[in-house]
């Protein structure tokens, strides 16, 4: 692997693409009073938390956001959340992660919500980097990007010692 970095997002891009996700995820909830964003830990949260506060400006939703932790590296589903997932039934949920590779997280944090019963979910990701295993394909994308295999795509958010950004590198 390089040790050389390319950015591919700066954070006013990132900002950008936040808000045309948020205006995508506003048109496809017109007859909803309420969504839950369900962020996975941790870049997934930070960004379902600025999609919330996009959402809030542009709509008048009431938004209700999930923390989910999951064992990434788990052979099966283990998962966590910072209120009881029951509590989102008959809801439209938006899945939140930070890039998609080969769509394990995203199936893992898909299997959260089995068991309740929704009135539909869908999928975000900042990055898609199209190297999936799993079958999940995201809803809503803020960038496409072709990759290798080796090549490792980082996104930075809510980090005090770096500005907002996303690397290949």
């Amino acid at each position: 692997m390089s040790d050389k970095k390319i950015i591919i997002l700066n954070k006013k891009q990132i900002q950008q693409k936040i808000e045309r996700m948020a205006y995508q995820i506003l048109e496809d909830n017109l007859d909803e009073k309420e969504i839950v964003l369900a962020g996975i830990v941790s870049r997934g949260f930070s960004l379902a938390e600025r999609i919330k506060q996009v959402l809030e400006k542009i709509s008048p939703l009431k938004i209700k956001l999930i923390k989910i932790e999951l064992d990434k590296d788990s052979s099966h589903l283990q998962a966590s959340s910072d209120i009881p997932v029951s509590e989102v039934a008959h809801q439209a949920v938006i899945l939140v992660d930070d890039v998609l590779n080969s769509g394990r997280t995203l199936a893992y944090g898909l299997g959260v919500f089995l068991n309740i019963p929704l009135k539909k979910i869908r999928t975000l990701v900042l990055v898609d980097r199209s190297h999936r295993i799993f079958p999940v394909s995201p809803d809503f994308t803020g960038l496409a990007l072709a990759t290798v295999l080796k090549q490792h795509v980082q996104v930075v958010l809510d980090n005090p010692d770096q500005e907002d950004a996303v690397y290949l590198s």
